[in-house]
Parts: C-alpha cells; sequence; structure tokens
C-alpha cells in the first residue's frame, strides 16, 4: 500500500495554495472557501456544546440527533427514500465523505466513469481505492453538461460506478432532470452505481438542483454525498455526511469511517445540528449574496481581461472558469501548460490566486477557475490587479 499511494497525485491546489503563502497580500481567489462567516446557530449550538461538555467519545456514525435530522432533510428536501436512520453516516467534510464511499463500494480494477473537468481529488479517491477513473468530458457547448449518448459509449465491461458532480466544480454546470434521468437509465441498462456528490446543493442560479437517488429505484444503487461546508459557511470544520441502503456495502463504509477518524468530533456535530434544525432563511441570504458577487466578477473580468479570459457566467457553485484566449502568448519561459502559464503570471505578477483548469483534468486545460465566493473588496481588488496586468 504505501509504494502504491505514490502513484495516488496531488491536487495542483495543494502547490498553489503554497505558492500563495509567499505572496505578500494576496487576493485568495484559488481556494473555494466563502467569505461568510457559520450562521449564529451553529456558532451558539458550538459553544453550549462545550459548555455542556460534549467532549467525549460518540457513536461511529454520528451522534442519533445529527443523524435523524440529516435524514430528515434527504427525505423531505432531497426527495430521497432514506428508510431506517441507521442508512445515514456523518463523515470528516466531503472529501472523507467520497474516501470512503469509494474505499467501500469499489473493488481494484473497477472503472468510474467521472466528468471532465472536476474536482481533482475525486479521482484521487477513486484510484486510491485501486479502481481506475475514465475522464468523460463535459461540453461547454452544453453548458458543462454530458453528451449523453458519449458517456454511454464510455460503459465497458469493468465500468462499476458512474460518479456525478452537480453543480460541477469547477465549471459550474447544472445537470437537468431530464439528464439525471437520463443517467439514471444508462446506471440501470449496465447495472451501476452511482456516486452523486452534491457538496453545491444549494448554490443554484438557473435551474434547480435534483438528486438522483430520489428517482424509482434509484436509490438502491446511489450514494448521496452532502456537506455542510458550503451551505453553512463550515469549510474549516469538517463536517459532511452520506447515506448508504445497500447493508452489505454499508457496513464496509462504517469500517472505513472507523479505521479512519473513529467518530467525526463531538463539538463539530453539535454545531451542525444546531445549523440544519435552525433557521435556513441564511442559505438563501448566503445564495443571494454569492449571485451578485458573480455578476460583480464577471462584469468586472470583461473590461480586466481585455478578452484574453472569456466564459458564461455558471448555472450554479461559485467559480469562473474561463477560457484563455487561442492568440494569448505565455510569458517567455513558463510552463508549457497553458493553463500553468496563465495561473503563474497571475500570481506572480498579480498577486491573484487561481487554479489552472488543466488540474480538473485534460478537457480542463486552456481555462482557469476563480472562486468569486469572496467578499467584494477582494473581489474588486483581484480585478483590478487582473487588469494591470494584462495592460501591462
Amino acid at each position: 500500500m504505501g509504494a502504491f499511494l505514490d502513484s495516488v497525485p496531488f491536487s495542483g491546489i495543494i502547490r498553489i495554495r503554497d505558492m500563495m503563502y509567499g505572496v505578500d497580500k494576496p487576493f485568495r481567489l484559488d481556494q473555494g472557501d466563502v467569505s461568510f462567516d457559520a450562521p449564529d446557530t451553529v456558532k451558539q449550538a458550538l459553544i453550549q456544546a462545550v459548555h455542556d461538555n460534549r467532549s467525549h467519545y460518540v457513536q461511529t456514525t454520528g451522534i442519533p440527533p445529527l443523524v435523524s435530522a440529516v435524514a430528515a432533510k434527504m427525505r423531505s428536501k432531497n426527495g430521497i427514500p432514506i428508510g431506517n436512520d441507521e442508512e445515514v453516516m456523518v463523515t470528516a467534510g466531503g472529501i472523507h465523505g467520497v474516501y470512503v464511499a469509494t474505499q467501500g463500494l469499489l473493488e481494484p480494477g473497477d472503472e468510474v466513469i467521472f466528468p471532465d473537468p472536476l474536482w481533482p481529488p475525486a479521482a484521487g479517491c477513486i484510484q486510491a481505492a485501486h479502481a481506475v477513473p475514465v475522464p468523460c468530458p463535459l461540453r461547454e457547448s452544453l453548458g458543462w453538461r454530458w453528451d449523453l449518448d458519449e458517456l454511454e459509449r464510455a460503459v465497458t465491461p469493468k465500468t462499476r460506478a458512474i460518479y456525478i458532480n452537480s453543480p460541477n466544480n469547477p465549471a459550474g454546470g447544472v445537470l437537468t432532470r431530464a439528464d439525471l434521468e437520463g443517467i439514471a437509465a444508462i446506471a440501470q441498462r449496465h447495472d451501476l452505481w452511482v456516486f452523486s456528490d452534491e457538496a453545491y446543493e444549494d448554490v443554484v442560479f438557473e435551474g434547480e438542483h435534483v438528486s438522483i437517488a430520489s428517482f424509482p429505484g434509484m436509490y438502491e444503487r446511489t450514494i448521496p454525498i452532502y456537506t455542510f461546508s458550503k451551505s453553512y459557511a463550515m469549510t474549516g470544520l469538517r463536517l459532511a455526511y452520506l447515506a448508504v441502503k445497500d447493508p452489505a456495502v454499508r457496513d464496509r463504509v462504517r469500517k472505513v469511517l472507523f479505521y479512519t477518524v473513529s467518530s467525526v468530533s463531538s463539538l463539530v456535530q453539535y454545531g451542525g445540528l444546531g445549523g440544519v434544525v435552525g433557521d435556513q432563511s441564511v442559505v438563501e441570504q448566503f445564495r443571494t449574496e454569492l449571485g451578485a458577487r458573480r455578476d460583480l466578477f464577471y462584469d468586472g473580468i470583461r473590461d480586466a481581461a481585455r478578452g484574453i479570459l472569456t466564459g458564461d457566467k455558471p448555472a450554479g457553485a461559485f467559480y469562473a472558469f474561463l477560457r484563455i484566449a487561442d492568440d494569448w502568448t505565455p510569458p517567455k519561459g513558463a510552463a508549457d501548460s497553458r493553463s500553468w502559464a496563465m495561473t503563474e503570471m497571475l500570481i506572480s505578477r498579480g498577486r491573484v490566486g487561481c487554479i489552472p483548469g488543466v488540474d480538473f483534468g485534460a478537457n480542463g486545460e486552456n481555462h482557469i477557475r476563480f472562486c468569486f465566493a469572496r467578499d467584494r473588496k477582494e473581489l474588486e481588488g483581484a480585478l483590478e490587479s487582473i487588469k494591470a496586468v494584462f495592460r501591462g
């Protein structure tokens, strides 16, 4: 296993993060972290948990009140027919949820079709499970969605699962209900599982968020994964959850959960409980402000980038995934990858954090990702800096 891990890549996001620590007064548009503070309901629940001495061992799969609350949420909001609350497990953030799910389901050599571009740890978790990540391109012409005929052609006898992420990180595409019905039909025709990464379920600007596990016969073959990070601005607290109906797979996932964290922090779980049972109007307030920041950034980038960086506003999530103009010439001595060359230039000359599109998959090359979930002052400063770089 030690030698095998040498073949599992780190995300380039780690390299960018290290680069940004050496930048004076940076604009942190590289990391997918909202500038909002966690809601008062979360903070008050955390404080109360401290006063109540909630600092002892808790259940491996999650404290019962939180498990019950998120199970109820998945039934009512997502339409997933959760049976017993035992089907639900709490994890230490979304990446941990993806890790335990892939470790619990996949066998060596299994193929998992996933969207290209996609958040890099998803493919890493598939590979860490000794399975084979198989990219299938999202089409920019379709609003960063799949061509379903192309998706089905990627299925082979070794395919075990399809990984979906809607809204998508980094491109912001939102799968339609018809898309998901088509994916469900493919999964049922070929007897496939689905990993449904719904981290950005509450950040949809156009269209609707639909959970594929809500369709008839799909929960049995779907592992839906959710996180508190984006909806409740709890990125640093590391809290997420998933559901598994199949008892055998669920038992495996429970074992992976135990052997990786034993149990998620008791205090964090009580904080999350405060968020999910508290006033949900804050979630809508976050989305409204993120929509305004999306407009601010896209209005500004048209002037700042002078046609060198272009793209349509995303339907969901909070990233600008912009195409690099074909006639842009990278600086002398720059990286061979055009997206890395652009990233390094904006960081070194403009102090603007961003992520090269190729880090999200081969189909992401010639693109660059900015996070517009930062506060308006930081976005405005970054836009001014980008303008100065391109005019220089």
